[in-house]
């Protein structure tokens, strides 16, 4: 049997893992790229394998880059089952028809660019090949290295993940700059281009290039991504079910978002051969965080799949995030001010409120109006709710009491862009918690043009910033911005908590691994094999790796397109 890493090897984003038998082909996640150019490119590369093989595509969770392809899998072919937990599929659906919309809405803003500048769009798609070309040639020859579009067909979408980093624009001496609208299209001057060198990615294997493609298209629309939707199928937790020939599969709670799931996997080649169990960890949330219940622990696997997101970095307590977040709404209140909280519209927006909400009874805070301006968040709490069957224990216990843990008392939901806009105009103190969380588009941008400049305003990062967005230049402690074409200084204050991250830092992976090792040496049933290390850009899975060889695991580092035999 083989695994193929397709995805999530050397890099954060882009979930996918086909493991191959001689009678099954499954794949586990189907995400998208994200991020930096010459990774968003690799979307439009032709897949590592036939759709029309697969048995079926087990989903760890919902976030876009564990999710994000599978509308594009389904178009070319795929006729399967797409399996996962209640609260992934209901969650799912949100972010495809999210991603699909975008992707229809970037392709008209690009076609309206390139009929008023003809010239320039030739220009522009010549770039376009180019970065298409590069990720080819980087998928056959990891020495390749050539400059690539800056946009890259990286979709901005609330359902990003927090650790997904999007590149702003230069805009003029060390100041960061967003557009009117989000984003500029790909073939807008404004965006740029930025060159990408290769990041040590070795023994990848690609396809041949494909022509006849357009890149400006969309990977799939709202209407496919519908009918990929069609090929959903809801499972509980613990329910072990066979999804191909040999192949058995049992979704265990992995505490990152709602209904998010550790696969394990029961494999045998042949009727009659030994099995061989896998365990891939999705994204593994952090132990004690609100609402979710924490990370199932398992003790047995041969072999090991784990995300190293957070390796060598460590989370700050989760008692000193809180304090921080209630100082920060006291300091607002009495600068007769406005707290701007970026937030990813999954996980992370119910998080933020669970926390007011309890600070708010505790008398810890005063009771300042809330904006929720997210509509994919207002959407997701509603799924939330639905499940209070995934809540962890206090969660639970406050819902019997007749509480409502998700819902802060003065909270007012925007349902469209005019009431977002009316925020500007509400009477001081208040609070605005808005989509997305490192500022890279959404309603978010537009409290930023209006907050900026003021310095009784407080931005709150409750999140990863990723390399080279406008959060963390502003972390950083970028004096000015450009927002529409004008420098703006930038006089509101800026603070930080990073204790909300929904991903387990590198001591939290490390004691989940660790478990595997308990009362057992190397060569005994139930100890891996080996562990790879996955969804980590190379400097994280560096950290980290030498500290899972001192637990006395063998571990491996697969790059992009590697395929591994398991023995």
């Amino acid at each position: 049997m083989e695994i193929h890493f397709l995805g999530g090897a050397t890099t954060v984003t882009g979930s996918q893992f086909l493991l191959v038998t001689e009678r099954a082909r499954v794949l586990v996640d189907c995400g998208m790229f994200q991020g930096s150019p010459n990774e968003a490119v690799r979307n439009r590369i032709p897949l590592g394998f036939d759709p029309t093989t697969l048995d079926a595509i087990l989903l760890t969770h919902a976030h876009l880059d564990h999710c994000g392809l599978i509308p594009h899998v389904v178009d070319a072919g795929f006729r399967g089952p797409v399996i996962g937990t209640h609260g992934t599929c209901e969650l799912a659906e949100l972010v495809l028809l999210d991603s699909g919309h975008l992707q229809e809405e970037f392709a008209k803003r690009e076609a309206r660019w390139e009929r008023k500048h003809p010239d320039e769009a030739v220009a522009d798609d010549a770039k376009e090949r180019e970065a298409y070309d590069a990720a080819l040639r980087l998928a056959e020859d990891p020495n390749a290295a050539t400059p690539v579009a800056s946009d890259a067909g990286t979709v901005v979408s609330e359902a990003a993940s927090e650790e997904v980093a999007v590149a702003t624009e230069t805009g003029g001496e060390g100041a960061w700059a967003i557009a009117s609208h989000g984003p500029a299209p790909s073939g807008n001057p404004a965006a740029g281009a930025a060159t990408i060198t290769d990041d040590a990615e070795a023994n990848l294997r690609g396809q041949p290039p494909v022509l006849e493609i357009d890149l400006d298209e969309p990977l799939y629309t709202q209407k496919e991504a519908r009918r990929a939707l069609e090929q959903f199928k809801a499972i509980d937790y613990d329910e072990e079910i066979e999804v191909a020939p040999g192949i058995h599969a049992t979704f265990v709670d992995a505490g990152h978002i709602l209904g998010s799931a550790i696969i394990r996997v029961r494999v045998a080649e042949r009727d009659g051969d030994p099995e061989r169990t896998i365990v891939f960890s999705g994204d593994l949330g952090r132990p004690d965080t609100p609402i979710i219940r924490d990370p199932t622990i398992l003790a047995d696997a041969d072999y090991i799949l784990i995300e190293s997101t957070y390796g060598g970095r460590e989370h700050e307590p989760q008692d000193e995030a809180i304090r921080v977040l209630a100082d920060t709404v006291k300091l607002v209140a009495e600068a007769n001010g406005v707290l701007l909280v970026p937030s990813f519209a999954i996980g992370r927006t119910q998080e933020v409120v669970w926390q007011l909400d309890r600070l708010i009874d505790d008398g810890a805070i005063p009771l300042l109006p809330l904006y929720l301006d997210s509509p994919m968040a207002s959407k997701a709490s509603d799924i939330y709710r639905r499940h209070a069957e995934y809540f962890d224990d206090h969660t639970a216990e406050l819902l019997r009491k007749g509480g409502t843990p998700l819902d802060y008392p003065d909270q007012h939901v925007t349902r469209d862009l005019e009431e977002s806009q009316a925020i500007a105009t509400a009477p001081r103190p208040y609070m605005i918690v808005a989509s997305n969380g490192m500022l890279t588009g959404g309603r978010v941008v537009g409290h930023l043009r209006n907050l900026i400049g003021d310095p009784a305003a407080t931005i709150l990062f409750v999140g990863y910033q990723g390399e080279g967005t406008l959060g963390a230049h502003l972390q950083a402690g970028a004096t000015e911005v450009k927002i529409d074409g004008q420098l703006r200084e930038v006089r509101c204050q800026i603070r930080s908590i990073s204790g909300f991250s929904a991903h387990a830092d590198e001591s939290e992976l490390l004691d989940w691994l660790s478990n595997f090792a308990r009362g057992k040496r190397p060569g005994d049933p139930g100890y891996p094999r080996r562990v790879f290390l996955v969804h980590g850009d190379p400097e994280a899975q560096i950290a980290i790796e030498p500290k899972v060889r001192a637990l006395g695991f063998d571990t491996k580092i697969p790059h992009w397109r590697e395929q591994v035999t398991l023995d």
